[in-house]
């Protein structure tokens, strides 16, 4: 076998070890003891791995926990730059169903723990959080730079607001059907540069289930 077939044949093991510590780290960081429940040993007596194994790919639990907590959600859709209304709506839809129950609860088990483990939470907050945040922002600066919203906009809290509306929810709630366009559509009432290119949309549109 050439070193080009070993490679090969080396990594869907390699695939399937990564995958079962990514699941080990999410499966103990959601149950109740939350970050202090999470050690490479632990992880690694979860996954069936060996430590060095995983310290190969991650140098503290720290990173690992970031990781993993990266790894589980889905990328946001890329913006159209069609209109900041199109792709505000596209993003507010992926954040409304990205309601992943285990990923919620590690998600509020390391914001619960931000005052206990602050340069955890510093680096999700920077690795994770921020750079969808910058997606929101530029479509929101593409806004006001297009015209389509007000020129007197606070970015910032505009991001806030929206993502605010889709991110309050305890991991055993859920939204409503429709509710992320009503979000979208609420929110741009107030920072559109002009009237409403189109009549009311939002009544009705969602229901409690």
């Amino acid at each position: 076998m050439t070193g080009t077939e070993r490679r090969h044949a080396g990594r869907p093991r390699s695939e399937r070890a990564e995958k079962a510590i990514i699941e080990a780290t999410l499966d103990l960081l959601a149950e109740e003891s939350g970050v202090a429940g999470v050690s490479i040993e632990a992880v690694a007596a979860r996954a069936g791995v060996g430590k060095t194994t995983i310290y190969r790919r991650w140098p503290s639990k720290e990173a690992l926990i970031v990781h993993a907590l990266g790894a589980v959600k889905e990328p946001l859709p890329e913006p159209s730059g069609r209109s900041a209304r199109e792709d505000l709506t596209a993003i507010a839809r992926r954040f409304a169903g990205d309601r992943h129950r285990r990923y919620s609860r590690c998600f509020w088990n390391v914001v619960g723990g931000a005052e206990k483990y602050p340069e955890l939470y510093a680096r999700y907050r920077q690795e994770v959080i921020e750079p969808r945040r910058d997606v929101i922002r530029e479509v929101i600066q593409r806004g006001v730079g297009s015209g389509e919203l007000r020129p007197d906009l606070d970015v910032e809290v505009a991001m806030s607001l929206l993502l605010g509306s889709l991110t309050a929810k305890r991991p055993q709630e859920t939204f409503p059907e429709g509710y992320a366009d009503a979000v979208v559509d609420t929110l741009l009432r107030g920072i559109e540069s002009g009237p409403r290119s189109r009549p009311e949309a939002d009544g009705g549109r969602f229901s409690a289930r």
